[in-house]
C-alpha cells in the first residue's frame, strides 16, 4: 500500500515537473518570434472552457499564443504539449510496447509487403545482420566496401538524430577518411545502412540533396483509421535530412494532394512560399498522395497498441510509396497544419479519456 502511495506521489510530482519544463522550453521559443501575439480575454475564456469541458482541467496557454504567433490563425482547438505528452499519448499508445517497435530494424517483419529502401546491413543490439542472416562485423564490412552512396542512421532515434549520407571505397569513407570499421563503432549499435532513395522527379525538385518525406499523423478510433493531417518535408539546399533542425521546412498537404501557400521552418524563421532552390508551393502536387495514405491506413491497422502513428513515406522514381519509418510516441506539426486533432479533436479526447493512463508507469 505505502508503496502504491509512493509512485502515485512520485508519478504526480514528476508528471507536473514535465509539465513545468514544457511550458518554459516553448515560452523561450515564443520569445524568438519575431511577431508575438497576445490573446484577448475573450479568447482565454473560450480555450479554457473548451478545454475544462473536455478534460475536467484547465490548461496552460503558451501554445495557443505560440501558434497563433507564428501562423496568425487562432483556433481553440490547439492541442497544448503538456496536455499531448502527460495525458494523451499514454492513453491512445501503450508505453511499455513503444520501444521494441520504435526499432526501425524490425519495419521489414511488420510491413513485409510495402516498398522500403534496400538495407545492406543492419546491427541489432550489437549482432550484425544481412538478408535476415546473422554475420560478423567483418562481413558487414565487406558488405559495405564499396559502396557509391548510401544513407546510415541509428534505427531507433527520432528527428533525424545520426543520419548521414556516405560513400565507401576499398573500405575507407567519405567521413573524415574513417574506416566503415570505425563508422560502425562511432554508431556502436542499433543502427543500419541502407540505399539511398530515387525518388520522384516532382518531390526531387523540391529540393534535390534530400528525400523530400511526406508525414501524415493516423488515428485509430475502433476499426476506423483516420487521417489527423499531413504535411510535407523539405530539406534545405545541400542538406541531407529534411527535418527543422537541419534547416528543412514543413507545409500542409491539402486533401487533393496540393501544397498550402505557407511552409514553416524552425521557430524564429519567417514563414516561406518558396522552397531553398525556388519552387512555390502554393498549389504544388504532391504526387501519388492518395495511394500515400491508403498504405498508411492499411499497415496501422498492423500496430494494435498504438491508437496514434505517425508515418514517413517518399515517393518513387514510379511513383510507387516507400515506406521510410513510423513513429508511436510522435510531435504534433500543428503551425504547418492548424490544430492536430482537427474536427476530430472532441471525439479523440473524449474517446481517450475513458483509457488508462500507461505514462504513469514510466515518469
Amino acid at each position: 500500500m505505502f508503496m502504491n502511495l509512493y509512485k502515485r506521489c512520485l508519478a504526480k510530482i514528476t508528471k507536473q515537473v514535465s509539465i513545468h519544463s514544457f511550458v518554459s522550453e516553448l515560452t523561450r521559443k515564443y520569445h524568438k518570434l519575431h511577431v508575438r501575439r497576445e490573446l484577448t480575454r475573450a479568447q482565454k475564456k473560450e480555450i479554457q472552457a473548451y478545454y475544462k469541458q473536455l478534460t475536467g482541467h484547465r490548461v496552460p496557454l503558451i501554445w495557443h499564443k505560440f501558434l497563433y504567433s507564428r501562423t496568425n490563425e487562432y483556433s481553440k482547438k490547439y492541442i497544448p504539449l503538456s496536455l499531448y505528452r502527460t495525458e494523451l499519448i499514454g492513453r491512445m499508445n501503450q508505453f511499455w510496447m513503444m520501444e521494441a517497435y520504435a526499432d526501425k530494424n524490425i519495419s521489414e517483419m511488420l510491413f513485409p509487403d510495402v516498398k522500403q529502401p534496400k538495407i545492406f546491413i543492419q546491427n541489432l543490439n550489437g549482432y550484425y545482420y544481412a538478408d535476415g542472416r546473422a554475420i560478423t562485423k567483418a562481413e558487414a564490412e565487406e558488405i559495405c566496401r564499396n559502396l557509391a552512396s548510401a544513407i546510415i542512421k541509428p534505427s531507433m532515434s527520432t528527428r533525424g538524430h545520426g543520419v548521414r549520407k556516405i560513400s565507401v571505397q576499398d573500405g575507407v569513407t567519405d567521413i573524415e577518411g574513417k574506416t566503415i570499421g570505425d563508422v560502425f563503432d562511432s554508431y556502436g549499435q542499433d543502427f543500419l545502412v541502407q540505399e539511398v532513395i530515387e525518388q520522384h522527379e516532382a518531390m526531387s525538385a523540391l529540393n534535390p540533396t534530400s528525400a523530400n518525406t511526406i508525414r501524415l499523423l493516423t488515428y485509430r478510433s475502433d476499426m476506423e483509421i483516420i487521417l489527423l493531417y499531413a504535411v510535407i518535408r523539405i530539406g534545405q539546399k545541400d542538406q541531407v535530412i529534411d527535418n527543422e533542425s537541419s534547416g528543412g521546412i514543413s507545409a500542409r498537404i491539402n486533401p487533393d494532394g496540393t501544397l498550402a501557400k505557407y511552409a514553416y521552418g524552425a521557430p524564429g524563421n519567417d514563414m516561406v512560399e518558396k522552397t531553398d532552390v525556388g519552387v512555390t508551393l502554393d498549389g504544388y502536387a504532391i504526387p501519388s498522395f492518395d495511394q500515400v495514405v491508403e498504405t498508411a491506413k492499411r499497415l496501422h491497422y498492423r500496430l494494435p497498441y498504438f491508437n496514434i502513428a505517425a508515418w514517413d513515406f517518399a515517393v518513387g522514381k514510379d511513383g510507387t510509396p516507400i515506406f521510410i519509418e513510423w513513429n508511436a510516441n510522435p510531435d504534433l506539426s500543428q503551425t504547418a497544419n492548424g490544430p492536430a486533432f482537427g474536427e476530430y479533436t472532441e471525439h479523440i479526447i473524449q474517446e481517450t479519456y475513458k483509457k488508462n493512463n500507461s505514462r504513469n508507469e514510466y515518469w
